[in-house]
């Protein structure tokens, strides 16, 4: 079965005439890491209540992350739910190239209840053109190809990662994949603000680029149940 995105916990209860109360959803804490982190308290993070982090993997069709195997392994003794990421350059290669080499180098997915699905890391360009020289079409179709590539080799849909700015002005504010992908939104706010691509709500927000045990700090947006949901598919 494939799964797209995992239904957050909205709960709205109405007693009589009182004014309705919106309940707190369930969230799950998680982090997201590469090689700038080279050391990671995995246990220590695992102890204070996270559940799963996402690591990067590869980037391009040639770069692959020097502490992917090493952070991979001690995610996986830490008993977290885990996933690789991959850094997108839409203007290197196609986006097939790129998914066929995540997917090579631990970008995987299997049914085993703690691997996520591979996550696309599509956002600034950090040395060049913003959208990488890129027109808003051309962008969706790159992404598409990505996203078709790892679906039919995996039966899964990627992750997407990426800003609301980011998106709105390099892919047109694109609604190409707010039924097939799950949503990672960037925002540093005390909320999450405005979600692109017509996404009905983020599976999960990256809300801090700082995290007490490593990396940037991830909610999964949902209970535990819905997470592991999001990993057996």
């Amino acid at each position: 079965m494939k799964l797209s995105i995992v239904s957050p916990l909205f709960a709205l209860s109405i007693v009589h005439a009182a004014p309705a109360v919106i309940e707190k959803r369930a969230t799950v804490q998680g982090f997201d890491i590469s090689h700038y982190q080279s050391t990671v308290n995995f246990q220590g993070a695992y102890n204070s209540g996270a559940r799963f982090v996402i690591i990067k993997a590869t980037e391009g069709t040639s770069y692959l992350d020097p502490d992917f195997s090493s952070h991979y392994s001690g995610a996986t003794s830490a008993g977290l739910i885990r996933g690789g990421y991959h850094f997108a350059h839409p203007d290197e290669s196609t986006g097939s190239a790129q998914a066929t080499f995540f997917l090579a180098n631990g970008g995987g997915w299997s049914a085993d209840g703690i691997t996520l699905p591979g996550m696309l890391d599509i956002e600034y360009n950090p040395s060049g053109a913003t959208c990488y020289g890129l027109s808003e079409s051309a962008m969706v179709a790159w992404i598409q190809d990505f996203v078709n590539t790892y679906e039919s080799k995996t039966s899964r849909y990627p992750i997407i990662y990426s800003t609301n700015d980011w998106w709105t002005e390099c892919t047109g504010d694109s609604t190409a994949f707010h039924t097939t992908c799950p949503l990672n939104v960037a925002s540093y706010n005390s909320a999450v603000g405005t979600i692109p691509g017509d996404w009905p709500y983020q599976t999960i927000w990256q809300n801090a680029d700082t995290y007490a045990y490593g990396g940037d700090s991830d909610i999964f947006n949902g209970p535990l149940s819905g997470l592991q949901k999001l990993a057996t598919g």
